[in-house]
């Protein structure tokens, strides 16, 4: 317990990033609905808030080699800060955009400071007991995140200057601390995504669809429960659901993973995401139980699919290998996420709510069939890297701690 509370002032600092941005998503979407933008409109700004997210990503590591883990994080999270401010000041989807890039910039290097900190601070006999703590806290922010939006009038300035406020709160905990910084990290690997590719397309495909689910689902969402009936607090009740799902997913999903062919791990996974996709665009809006029921096992059997696929491509790389690795696998990651949300709204706009998780059925079955592909390609990998549940940035870690496995 001592050891946990000498982290409370990050953890605090990730439950308040994860409150202000976390909500901002689902703000936007319900926002930019009252303010009449179109789907299209509204999914572009999920696209924008992921090319943010991942330039953050790229940033942050050698940021924080320049001038420190404090200082970076302030930065980031005044970026946060104007971004969520300034939605009301202007009511332009392009402007917004912006904005949402801003933002998506600012959440990645918060998390990315933050979970590099904590790594540094850890041994190996404590680490498993701090990262636990720390993904049960950072799964209950984002749950809490998602209720917010019930009680958040969209497209106000009370709402933005709420999550404002969230931003600029979490810098409190982490600037007060008196714990000492982690020393600066080294330089940052080189990006080798085609490398990636030769040594795990299995992997490199399973992250992909993992991009396109999991953002398309956060960032279009709220579109498709105002598209079946749903209102504030239903959508944040299906949002919600999902996360749960996930959080729900990772210890089995991980044991299996370890104990058997990832490859067929992932196949089932997907064949169990396309089925529960297909049932939940075939039911619509039947009720809104039918709807949070079919969000919480879509976040069972989709949300781990980033963590199995990232398990896997580890599998066939040299130690020396991980950090870049790992670094590739993010910006395969990004490019998911930032064709998904514009694409997936763009479907709803000309085909209905529905078309949403059609779309991501079918991410499914090209996943499926590149995994029974793959098993005819060559045998399974004869030694296994340990499952690690994977939240937000933290496939870039590796790469900001400067460490080898």
């Amino acid at each position: 317990m001592r050891l946990i509370i000498s982290f409370a002032a990050l953890l605090m600092s990730v439950v308040l990033v994860q409150l202000g941005s976390g909500s901002l998503a689902p703000l936007d979407a319900l926002s930019g609905a009252a303010l009449g933008f179109s789907a299209a409109e509204i999914g572009l700004l999920g696209s924008a808030h992921f090319v943010g997210f991942f330039v953050g990503c790229w940033l942050a590591p050698r940021m924080t080699g320049t001038i420190g883990h404090v200082r970076v994080f302030a930065a980031f999270a005044a970026s946060g800060a104007i971004g969520a401010l300034a939605h009301p000041l202007w009511h332009e989807p392009w402007f917004w955009a912006v904005l949402r890039m801003l933002t998506g910039f600012a959440v990645a290097g918060s998390a990315t400071v933050i979970e590099g900190w904590l790594q540094a601070r850890v041994t190996n006999d404590t680490r498993g007991r701090v990262i636990g703590v720390y993904r049960v806290v950072d799964l209950g922010a984002a749950l809490a995140a998602q209720a917010m939006i019930s009680f958040l009038p969209p497209a106000t300035f009370v709402s933005y200057n709420i999550v404002a406020c969230m931003c600029c709160l979490c810098l409190v905990p982490l600037t007060l601390t008196s714990a000492p910084e982690p020393e600066k990290p080294e330089t940052p690997p080189r990006l080798r995504p085609l490398k990636t590719l030769r040594l795990s397309p299995l992997g490199a495909a399973g992250v992909f669809v993992a991009g396109i689910t999991m953002p398309a689902f956060r960032m279009v969402g709220p579109l498709y429960g105002l598209e079946v009936g749903l209102d504030a607090n239903g959508i944040a009740l299906f949002l919600s659901a999902a996360i749960l799902g996930g959080a729900l997913a990772q210890a089995p999903v991980g044991w299996l993973a370890d104990k058997h062919d990832r490859r067929w791990v992932l196949v089932w996974l997907s064949v169990a995401a396309m089925a529960v996709c297909l049932g939940v665009a075939w039911i619509g809006g039947a009720s809104p139980a039918a709807i949070y029921g079919g969000a919480l096992v879509f976040g069972l059997v989709s949300y781990p699919i980033y963590s199995v696929s990232s398990a896997h491509a580890n599998d066939f790389a040299e130690p020396q290998e991980a950090i870049e690795l790992n670094a590739s696998l993010l910006f395969i990651y990004a490019m998911g996420a930032i064709l998904a949300p514009f694409f997936s709204a763009r479907l709803i706009e000309a085909a209905g709510p529905s078309s949403l998780f059609v779309f991501i059925a079918a991410a499914h079955v090209a996943l499926a069939v590149i995994g029974f592909w793959r098993m005819r390609a060559r045998p399974p990998a004869a030694e296994k890297t340990p499952y690690v549940y994977t939240p937000r940035s933290s496939f870039i870690v590796d790469r900001l701690l400067g460490r080898r496995r």
